[in-house]
């Protein structure tokens, strides 16, 4: 039994593209702008953008043009040292493998994106996962007013701060246990950050 295709996986919206630089969409019968196409893409829709005179397949000009839209509104993506680079493989023997590469590339950052997206809403939404993330946090927070001055660690006999072998001494110790957990967790949360970038 065929299974039914939803939007994303329907066959890809033609949109045509007259002389005057008008976009008709051919599923809603409507003009369209270079702004509804880049929602389109945002949202995972398939379209192929032709020529309405001579039916050339033209969407990868028009996909370029949105990113130059999209970049001199200051949303920069591009840096100029990648730009240079990629200016400079025209040409070059390599030329035909960096597109394979440039979207692999992509595809493998994509994929990153979404499993920490996961993580973090496992983390901090339902179940035991975030009622320990929850604690963690508010032991971090306890833990930081505590300190008066960021960097310089307690001193015995001042005010506040336990003395060894006192009763408050051994539940600092247990927060101090529990503070080390808390760094650890953070600096493995940061290394996967920095992985992604």
């Amino acid at each position: 039994m065929a299974k039914s295709k939803t939007a994303n996986e329907s066959e890809p919206v033609v949109i045509k593209k007259y002389a005057n630089r008008r976009l008709y969409n051919t599923e809603t019968s409507s003009y369209i702008t270079l702004d509804l196409l880049s929602q389109m893409t945002r949202e995972g829709r398939e379209f192929v953008v032709v020529d309405a005179k001579s039916g050339e397949d033209i969407t990868h000009n028009v996909l370029t043009q949105i990113i130059m839209e999209e970049e001199q509104r200051g949303k920069n993506m591009l840096p100029v040292n990648f730009l240079r680079q990629l200016i400079a493989m025209y040409g070059d023997s390599m030329q035909s493998m960096v597109p394979q590469y440039l979207e692999s590339s992509m595809e493998a950052f994509r994929k990153n994106q979404q499993q920490f997206q996961e993580a973090m809403k496992g983390a901090f939404g339902g179940g035991p996962l975030a009622e320990i993330a929850k604690r963690n946090l508010q032991m971090f927070e306890a833990a930081a007013g505590a300190l008066k001055v960021p960097g310089i660690p307690g001193i015995p006999g001042m005010p506040g701060v336990a003395t060894p072998g006192s009763p408050a001494a051994a539940s600092d110790e247990s927060k101090d246990d529990e503070i080390a957990d808390l760094k650890a967790q953070l600096a493995a949360l940061n290394a996967k950050i920095d992985k992604l970038d």
